[in-house]
């Protein structure tokens, strides 16, 4: 890993009493300014997150959720990642929803529900590219709407900041 390095972590750790935190976050290595590129990749990623974490609510079924998130755009969609949610309590749990183009016969439905926690996770990377950004949180899923439950910050030089 050298200076100005794109660097990933996707957390999956059993912690207290038994719960699962599941997070992902992608750093600029070293104290330098980042490329366009990685600007531009970390911001589809982060636009992504916020989109699809904002749809996150009581009552809106599997489907329409999967329907109605942000994919990556064409040139990223070839290496997206497996799942947008996932829900997670234990361990990585029921529901897996896929993007709406892997959504298959035996995709279960279901509805969101108060006190479901679910993980919304995105990976950009441009087909024959060189570099990826990895996002995940953690939300709770309350009477109103949601709660994220992850507290690490982005990367702020990769957001413009």
């Amino acid at each position: 890993v050298e200076d100005g390095d794109l660097v990933a972590f996707d957390t999956d750790l059993i912690g207290p009493y038994g719960f699962c935190a599941d997070l992902s976050r992608t750093w600029l290595c070293g104290n330098g300014r980042p490329s366009n590129e990685q600007r531009d990749l970390f911001r589809i990623s982060a636009d992504q997150i916020a989109h699809n974490t904002d749809l996150m609510r009581p009552g809106i079924s599997f489907r329409d959720l999967v329907e109605r998130s942000a994919v990556p755009p064409g040139d990223c969609f070839p290496t997206r990642y497996g799942v947008l949610y996932h829900g997670v309590g234990l361990a990585d749990e029921y529901p897996t929803l896929p993007h709406a183009s892997d959504w298959t016969d035996d995709t279960p439905d279901g509805v969101l529900e108060p006190g479901m926690v679910l993980c919304v996770e995105s990976y950009i990377g441009r087909l024959g590219g060189h570099e990826g950004v990895k996002i995940e949180d953690q939300i709770l899923i309350t009477e109103t709407g949601n709660e994220k439950l992850s507290a690490y910050p982005l990367d702020e030089r990769l957001l413009g900041g």
